[in-house]
């Protein structure tokens, strides 16, 4: 091969790679139907506030744009952002996860907490997390506040009620969902169904869907 010809092969190639890298550039960037993949870490209320949870490019937060499974605020802050940029901005704590409901804070039968007619003194311990399920078989999750002679007080407000959020991250990777993962609403991962935390496509203990979120 001369030099010419040489240099006329190196020359386009040159320009396919830049052509490719621009389109990928251009479209790879945050929006409706993107499968997203981000790291981030959670402040509470600012920069400097305690750390809630961090996640790594070893687990990062694998999600469909749009489909309903994180915070609005939360998408809206990323949205148009392309792979590799940064992002930080705060959450005020009714554009996260809202006030503290009183309501949501009950008084449960100590019985309902019965296995086998016997209670199961190791679950009712104050801060404990449980699982549970109201009248009409919607699940949901309370945590243990108080303990009393004849009831359980449950709290069943988000663990994050009443508190500013304040995230910083960055986006790893932006790829188009599959026509399977539009049609059920969440990604599927590792050729299953879920979203990354183990949830099957028809596990409704997160309100009907695979709940990924903050």
């Amino acid at each position: 091969m001369n030099k010419a010809l040489i240099k006329y092969v190196t020359h386009t190639k040159q320009r396919i790679r830049y052509f490719c890298t621009d389109i990928k550039f251009i479209d790879m960037v945050v929006s409706k139907d993107k499968v997203v993949s981000l790291t981030y870490e959670l402040r509470l209320d600012n920069a400097d506030g305690e750390i809630i949870e961090s996640l790594n490019t070893d687990a990062p937060l694998t999600f469909l744009y749009g489909s309903g499974g994180l915070l609005p605020k939360f998408e809206e802050q990323i949205d148009g952002l392309g792979i590799g940029a940064d992002f930080k901005f705060k959450l005020l704590s009714n554009e996260a996860y809202g006030e503290v409901n009183e309501n949501a804070i009950v008084k449960v039968p100590i019985s309902a907490f019965e296995v086998d007619g016997k209670i199961d003194q190791t679950m009712l311990q104050i801060g404990n997390k449980i699982p549970m399920q109201d009248a009409s078989g919607n699940k949901l999750t309370g945590i243990v506040k108080g303990i009393e002679e004849e009831d359980v007080v449950m709290d069943f407000n988000h663990p994050l009620a009443g508190n500013h959020l304040y995230f910083k991250g960055n986006i790893t990777e932006i790829r188009e969902a599959t026509s399977e993962e539009l049609e059920h609403g969440h990604i599927h991962a590792g050729g299953g169904c879920g979203c990354g935390d183990g949830a099957s496509c028809d596990d409704s203990s997160n309100g009907g869907g695979c709940g990924c979120g903050c």
